[in-house]
Protein backbone atom coordinates (compact mmCIF):
# COMPACT_ATOMS: atom_id res chain seq x y z
CA UNK A 1 0.00 0.00 0.00
CA UNK A 2 1.12 3.48 -0.97
CA UNK A 3 2.23 5.25 2.37
CA UNK A 4 1.02 8.36 2.64
CA UNK A 5 2.78 11.95 2.16
CA UNK A 6 3.12 14.39 5.43
CA UNK A 7 2.23 17.87 4.27
CA UNK A 8 5.11 20.07 3.80
CA UNK A 9 4.60 22.28 6.94
CA UNK A 10 8.35 22.70 8.56
CA UNK A 11 11.35 22.69 6.20
CA UNK A 12 13.92 20.43 7.29
CA UNK A 13 16.50 20.42 4.51
CA UNK A 14 17.09 23.50 2.53
CA UNK A 15 18.75 21.81 -0.09
CA UNK A 16 16.08 19.52 -0.56
CA UNK A 17 13.41 22.30 -1.59
CA UNK A 18 13.95 23.37 -5.04
CA UNK A 19 11.50 25.52 -6.97
CA UNK A 20 10.72 22.56 -9.28
CA UNK A 21 9.22 21.21 -6.19
CA UNK A 22 7.26 23.82 -4.66
CA UNK A 23 5.23 24.19 -7.99
CA UNK A 24 4.12 20.93 -7.48
CA UNK A 25 2.61 22.37 -4.19
CA UNK A 26 -0.97 24.56 -3.50
CA UNK A 27 -1.18 27.54 -2.71
CA UNK A 28 -2.30 26.92 0.77
CA UNK A 29 1.35 24.82 1.71
CA UNK A 30 3.39 27.01 -0.19
CA UNK A 31 2.43 30.48 1.84
CA UNK A 32 2.53 27.54 5.30
CA UNK A 33 5.98 26.30 3.49
CA UNK A 34 6.97 30.08 3.18
CA UNK A 35 5.81 31.38 6.99
CA UNK A 36 7.55 28.29 8.41
CA UNK A 37 10.90 28.90 6.86
CA UNK A 38 10.63 32.58 8.00
CA UNK A 39 10.24 31.20 11.20
CA UNK A 40 13.11 28.84 11.21
CA UNK A 41 15.54 31.75 9.44
CA UNK A 42 15.83 29.64 5.78
CA UNK A 43 15.20 32.87 3.56
CA UNK A 44 16.42 30.98 0.78
CA UNK A 45 13.19 28.66 0.49
CA UNK A 46 10.78 32.09 1.45
CA UNK A 47 11.86 33.96 -1.33
CA UNK A 48 11.72 30.44 -3.56
CA UNK A 49 7.58 30.41 -1.90
CA UNK A 50 7.50 34.27 -2.70
CA UNK A 51 8.52 33.86 -6.47
CA UNK A 52 6.70 30.77 -6.92
CA UNK A 53 3.38 32.10 -5.16
CA UNK A 54 3.62 35.62 -8.07
CA UNK A 55 3.13 33.06 -10.68
CA UNK A 56 -0.25 31.55 -9.71
CA UNK A 57 -3.55 32.62 -10.19
CA UNK A 58 -5.12 35.17 -7.91
CA UNK A 59 -7.70 33.76 -4.88
CA UNK A 60 -10.91 32.38 -5.84
CA UNK A 61 -9.80 31.33 -9.50
CA UNK A 62 -12.02 28.84 -10.55
CA UNK A 63 -13.11 26.35 -13.56
CA UNK A 64 -10.10 25.51 -15.26
CA UNK A 65 -7.20 26.39 -12.36
CA UNK A 66 -9.57 24.52 -9.99
CA UNK A 67 -9.45 21.66 -12.02
CA UNK A 68 -5.82 21.78 -12.61
CA UNK A 69 -5.90 21.88 -8.54
CA UNK A 70 -7.84 18.65 -8.10
CA UNK A 71 -6.61 17.06 -11.40
CA UNK A 72 -2.58 17.39 -9.75
CA UNK A 73 -3.74 16.57 -6.51
CA UNK A 74 -5.64 13.41 -7.07
CA UNK A 75 -8.55 14.20 -4.95
CA UNK A 76 -11.74 12.28 -3.54
CA UNK A 77 -14.41 12.94 -1.61
CA UNK A 78 -14.12 12.35 2.03
CA UNK A 79 -15.66 9.05 2.15
CA UNK A 80 -13.26 7.68 0.17
CA UNK A 81 -10.30 9.51 1.60
CA UNK A 82 -11.66 8.30 5.34
CA UNK A 83 -11.86 4.73 3.80
CA UNK A 84 -8.51 4.20 2.71
CA UNK A 85 -7.12 5.42 6.33
CA UNK A 86 -9.47 2.39 7.31
CA UNK A 87 -12.53 4.70 8.69
CA UNK A 88 -16.16 4.43 8.00
CA UNK A 89 -18.22 7.02 8.17
CA UNK A 90 -21.28 6.73 10.62
CA UNK A 91 -22.74 9.88 8.09
CA UNK A 92 -21.28 9.68 4.52
CA UNK A 93 -22.40 13.16 3.96
CA UNK A 94 -22.14 15.11 7.40
CA UNK A 95 -19.65 13.68 9.20
CA UNK A 96 -15.96 15.31 9.06
CA UNK A 97 -14.18 12.45 11.25
CA UNK A 98 -14.12 9.35 12.81
CA UNK A 99 -12.15 6.81 14.26
CA UNK A 100 -10.21 3.80 12.78
CA UNK A 101 -11.20 0.43 13.96
CA UNK A 102 -8.26 -1.46 13.52
CA UNK A 103 -6.50 0.52 16.10
CA UNK A 104 -8.78 3.19 17.49
CA UNK A 105 -7.41 6.44 16.27
CA UNK A 106 -9.30 9.84 15.53
CA UNK A 107 -9.22 10.36 11.82
CA UNK A 108 -10.21 13.89 11.21
CA UNK A 109 -10.44 16.24 8.21
CA UNK A 110 -9.25 20.02 8.19
CA UNK A 111 -10.51 22.62 6.01
CA UNK A 112 -6.81 23.33 4.57
CA UNK A 113 -7.02 27.15 4.16
CA UNK A 114 -8.14 27.32 8.00
CA UNK A 115 -4.54 26.09 8.87
CA UNK A 116 -2.35 28.52 10.84
CA UNK A 117 1.26 28.81 11.12
CA UNK A 118 3.69 30.49 12.89
CA UNK A 119 6.11 29.75 16.18
CA UNK A 120 7.45 26.64 14.76
CA UNK A 121 4.06 24.95 14.66
CA UNK A 122 0.75 24.93 12.63
CA UNK A 123 -2.79 25.10 14.13
CA UNK A 124 -6.19 24.47 12.75
CA UNK A 125 -9.50 24.81 15.13
CA UNK A 126 -11.39 22.00 14.96
CA UNK A 127 -14.56 22.94 17.26
CA UNK A 128 -15.97 25.78 19.31
CA UNK A 129 -19.62 26.28 21.07
CA UNK A 130 -22.10 27.82 19.37
CA UNK A 131 -22.49 31.20 20.96
CA UNK A 132 -24.98 33.28 19.74
CA UNK A 133 -25.53 31.36 17.15
CA UNK A 134 -21.90 32.23 15.32
CA UNK A 135 -21.37 28.47 14.62
CA UNK A 136 -24.76 26.66 14.23
CA UNK A 137 -22.64 23.95 12.84
CA UNK A 138 -21.36 22.82 16.22
CA UNK A 139 -24.80 21.80 17.82
CA UNK A 140 -25.69 19.83 14.69
CA UNK A 141 -25.21 15.76 14.54
CA UNK A 142 -22.01 16.12 12.90
CA UNK A 143 -20.39 19.06 15.12
CA UNK A 144 -21.50 17.24 18.59
CA UNK A 145 -19.58 13.96 16.40
CA UNK A 146 -16.48 16.15 16.02
CA UNK A 147 -16.75 17.26 19.92
CA UNK A 148 -17.04 13.23 20.83
CA UNK A 149 -13.85 12.65 18.59
CA UNK A 150 -11.62 15.71 20.24
CA UNK A 151 -12.55 14.47 23.03
CA UNK A 152 -11.58 11.30 22.70
CA UNK A 153 -8.19 12.71 20.54
CA UNK A 154 -7.46 14.83 24.01
CA UNK A 155 -7.12 11.54 25.75
CA UNK A 156 -5.26 9.14 23.60
CA UNK A 157 -2.65 12.08 22.97
CA UNK A 158 -2.54 12.11 18.84
CA UNK A 159 -4.76 11.83 15.97
CA UNK A 160 -4.56 11.77 11.95
CA UNK A 161 -6.19 15.21 9.81
CA UNK A 162 -6.82 15.24 6.10
CA UNK A 163 -6.52 18.05 4.33
CA UNK A 164 -9.93 19.32 2.44
CA UNK A 165 -9.40 21.59 -0.50
CA UNK A 166 -12.11 24.15 -1.74
CA UNK A 167 -13.35 27.47 -1.09
CA UNK A 168 -15.45 29.32 1.54
CA UNK A 169 -18.94 30.57 1.54
CA UNK A 170 -18.78 34.03 3.11
CA UNK A 171 -21.37 33.95 6.78
CA UNK A 172 -20.75 29.89 6.72
CA UNK A 173 -18.08 27.35 8.26
CA UNK A 174 -17.00 24.92 5.53
CA UNK A 175 -18.15 21.77 7.72
CA UNK A 176 -21.35 23.09 7.07
CA UNK A 177 -21.80 25.27 3.80
CA UNK A 178 -18.76 25.96 0.98
CA UNK A 179 -18.61 28.00 -2.10
CA UNK A 180 -16.67 24.61 -3.60
CA UNK A 181 -15.20 21.67 -2.20
CA UNK A 182 -12.42 20.48 -4.52
CA UNK A 183 -12.13 17.47 -2.76
CA UNK A 184 -9.43 15.24 0.21
CA UNK A 185 -5.79 14.31 -0.80
CA UNK A 186 -5.86 11.13 0.48
CA UNK A 187 -1.74 10.72 0.39
CA UNK A 188 -1.45 13.76 2.99
CA UNK A 189 -1.63 13.07 6.30
CA UNK A 190 -1.04 15.43 9.04
CA UNK A 191 -0.43 13.55 12.29
CA UNK A 192 -1.14 16.39 15.24
CA UNK A 193 -1.77 16.65 19.06
CA UNK A 194 -5.83 17.86 20.24
CA UNK A 195 -5.45 20.87 22.57
CA UNK A 196 -7.98 22.09 25.14
CA UNK A 197 -8.10 25.72 24.79
CA UNK A 198 -11.37 27.38 27.27
CA UNK A 199 -14.50 25.50 25.27
CA UNK A 200 -12.33 25.17 22.10
CA UNK A 201 -10.51 22.09 20.92
CA UNK A 202 -7.59 22.67 18.39
CA UNK A 203 -5.52 21.03 16.18
CA UNK A 204 -1.44 21.06 16.63
CA UNK A 205 1.66 20.38 15.35
CA UNK A 206 4.72 21.08 13.72
CA UNK A 207 8.30 21.19 15.22
CA UNK A 208 7.33 23.14 18.73
CA UNK A 209 4.15 20.95 19.21
CA UNK A 210 6.64 17.73 19.11
CA UNK A 211 9.00 19.33 21.60
CA UNK A 212 5.99 20.11 23.95
CA UNK A 213 4.88 16.55 23.42
CA UNK A 214 8.24 15.18 24.39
Amino acid sequence: MKQPRIAPIIPRNASNWTRERIERLARQEIEQLRTNAEVLGEASIAELCSEVLKTLPKRGATGAAAAAVKKGRHLVSRARAFEARGVFLQDMRGSWSGVRRSDGTVVMTLWAKAVQSGDGACSCLLWAPNLGGSRPWSDKAAGRERLEHCRLALKQGWAEGLLVYGEQLDGHLPEDKARTVQGVDPETVVRFKVEARGDEYWAVWGRSAERAAA
